[in-house]
């Protein structure tokens, strides 16, 4: 049923097409009132379908004292609970930013972010890695961002150290 409804939500389709559009322009677009909008939104919300607005920050700029992991977890299945018990245990960590029950060579996909290398290694070390279930972790640090969230990051050349040699 829930489905359904999103998909005769016209806030639903423009939010899932990735639209950067506030309620009057939804509005706008879809030919209904703010209030209309506001309505389906809130609809959306309570159905549990939009969880939130998050902005796509460039990580590049202003974001010095971020750090983010990536943690691939192997974990032992547990009786009746499969993969779900472990990994909703793991997500309720405030440090944890997603996690994500994946195919391959391991199970979970932990994105963990903290201010600073150490952090996240002893958030690794202390907490995740010392939770029954959990047969290994293998952490990997995120050095820059290309692209975040769907929008390309803007780099800024950086200047060569050799000038250009031409024969």
């Amino acid at each position: 049923m829930r489905i359904f409804s999103a998909i005769m939500n016209e806030v639903f389709k423009l939010l899932a097409e990735g639209e950067r559009l506030n309620e009057s322009q939804m509005a706008e677009i879809l030919g209904l009132s703010e209030k209309d909008v506001d309505a389906q939104l809130a609809a959306l919300q309570e159905e549990g379908l939009l969880l939130g607005w998050i902005p796509v920050l460039n990580p590049s700029t202003g974001s010095d004292n971020i750090v983010r992991g990536v943690i691939e977890v192997k974990v032992t299945p547990e009786r009746g609970g499969g993969f779900n018990r472990l990994a909703q245990r793991i997500a309720r960590f405030d440090e944890v930013e997603s996690c994500y029950l994946m195919s391959g060579a391991y199970d979970l996909l932990v994105v963990v972010k903290q201010s600073s290398l150490h952090k996240v290694a002893s958030f690794v070390s202390e907490r995740l890695s010392t939770i029954e279930g959990i047969v290994s972790t293998a952490t990997h640090f995120m050095l820059r961002a290309y692209k975040e969230q769907g929008y390309l990051i803007e780099q800024v050349e950086e200047e060569k150290d050799r000038l250009d040699v031409t024969p």
